[in-house]
């Protein structure tokens, strides 16, 4: 337990090139596996007498930049002598802040453009790598808040920062002829909240071939609540939910849909003094709602299908509270246009990561050579297979 030590140790001062991101190797063989830095430089026009760093290092930069996890763009000054995250992009010495903020306020529109079509051309290759027999199209809309005074932003009402100022984005369906070329034999579905509800949206989808579920606004159609104050029976679906379906249109429609209209059971609220009386009867009210789609399953199905969208809203959750979706860095609307989208790619380079580092095939777990160990594990191994 004791030790003596009467020596000095040799004393070696070094410039040690040490690095705090060590993870970033992986994205590197990444992009070189994607070609990214070569793809972004096509999305910028070369300029004569332009700058040392040019945009498309700066974008590169900033989809490295919320892969670390930093948000603001003065964070970098905290890896800015990291040697690993120079290599990674390429360069001796990083830019200021101040370069980047001119570098994104300079944004030409076609250049967004271009950087927009890359960002999507990156997940059509990935998708048609994968070849998936299925895949679900989401689509929703996006707030963000802020409380400077950007270009694009409009004063509208939130409900947890009343006086901010929002940004809205919303996702556009124009990509459905790409996907249905590159993905002739894949199973195709969508599922939309009701500020997509209309009649071109669904004629979109039958044209391509795209199974869909949309909700249904009420207060644009007063004839769905009288439908379901006239009707008396309706088909249970489990404990709490039951419903009726029908081929209906609005009278602007020239085709009818299969309309499901869903009520859920939910307890009245309690107003007044509280009654400590167990024998007191609750009374039950019911929560509609209306979906329409395309599909052809059974009604349990396509509920199922359609309160998914859950996961999509985790997903946007996500990409802002990891990837920094919801910044407004600055005030000039391009500018902010192409860190949301450094945003979505580096968010979609994380997801793609996690695909192609999936194991695949057989699992082997080695473990020490310990016969105690190695009898015991076989022995229930073995119960357990007789047991299935």
């Amino acid at each position: 337990v004791l030790a003596r030590f009467h020596k000095i140790p040799r004393l070696r001062f070094e410039d040690q090139r040490l690095t705090s991101f060590g993870g970033v190797i992986v994205f590197q063989v990444l992009f070189q596996r994607l070609n990214l830095k070569a793809r972004l430089k096509q999305c910028f026009q070369p300029v004569k007498g332009s700058a040392i760093f040019g945009p498309h290092r700066i974008v590169l930069l900033l989809i490295v930049h919320l892969l670390l996890g930093f948000r603001r763009l003065r964070d970098v000054d905290y890896y800015r002598d990291d040697p690993l995250v120079r290599r990674l992009l390429g360069l001796h010495r990083l830019p200021d802040v101040a370069t980047l903020c001119r570098t994104l306020a300079a944004m030409g529109r076609d250049s967004v453009q271009k950087v927009r079509q890359l960002s999507s051309a990156l997940v059509l290759d990935a998708l048609q790598r994968e070849g998936f027999p299925r895949l679900t199209l989401d689509f929703d809309g996006s707030v963000t808040s802020t409380r400077g005074h950007a270009e694009g932003t409009a004063a509208g009402y939130n409900t947890r920062k009343k006086e901010a100022t929002t940004c809205t984005a919303r996702w556009r369906m124009d990509n459905f002829d790409r996907v249905r070329t590159l993905l002739p034999a894949t199973v195709l579905e969508s599922r939309l909240d009701s500020a997509f509800f209309s009649h071109k949206t669904l004629t979109l989808m039958d044209l391509y071939g795209v199974e869909c579920t949309v909700s249904v606004p009420f207060e644009r159609f007063p004839v769905l609540k009288q439908m379901i104050e006239a009707r008396q029976r309706w088909r249970p679906l489990d404990g709490e939910r039951s419903y009726f379906e029908s081929d209906w249109k609005p009278d602007s429609w020239s085709a009818t849909y299969r309309f499901l209209f869903v009520r859920r059971k939910v307890q009245r609220q309690m107003k007044g003094p509280l009654q400590l009386d167990l024998f007191e009867p609750r009374d039950i009210d019911h929560d509609y709602r209306v979906v329409v789609t395309n599909k052809t399953v059974s009604a349990h199905r396509v509920l199922l299908f359609h309160y998914g969208r859950g996961s999509e809203e985790g997903i946007f959750a996500e990409g802002k509270q990891h990837a920094g979706r919801d910044l407004i860095p600055t005030r000039r609307l391009l500018g902010n246009q192409t860190v949301t989208l450094c945003a979505m790619m580096a968010h979609n380079l994380g997801r793609e990561m996690q695909m192609l580092a999936q194991p695949h095939g057989e699992w082997t777990l080695t473990l020490s050579a310990n016969p105690t160990v190695k009898k015991d594990l076989l022995h229930f191994l073995d119960a357990l297979q007789k047991a299935a």
